[in-house]
């Protein structure tokens, strides 16, 4: 379940990022709204699918509260996901030496 919430950080990241720098410039300045309503579709369900992930991290791992709760706040801030995939790909590589 790890490897899964760690891809769907990095993916969440990545589709702030097409939000932002793709479809929104493509909705103001190309006059193509459908831009912003595909990638937000898609980036909202990653956002949500983050979350669910993080709870049930939360209760399979026996994380810390306050670990769940700065992996909340840092989604939250766009493109942090990056971080919290970065910290979970080291999490995977030391269950996988022990």
């Amino acid at each position: 379940m790890l490897r899964i919430f760690q891809q769907v950080a990095l993916w969440e990241a990545i589709s702030t990022i097409i939000l932002f720098f793709v479809a929104m410039p493509l909705k103001y300045f190309a006059g193509i709204p459908e831009a912003v309503r595909v990638a937000g579709s898609i980036h909202g369900f990653l956002v949500v699918l983050f979350v669910i992930l993080l709870l049930a991290c939360w209760q399979t791992y026996n994380w810390k509260f306050s670990r769940v709760v700065k992996y909340f706040v840092l989604s939250l801030i766009p493109i942090i996901s990056f971080w919290v995939e970065k910290d979970l790909k080291k999490e995977i590589a030391v269950q996988k030496a022990a």
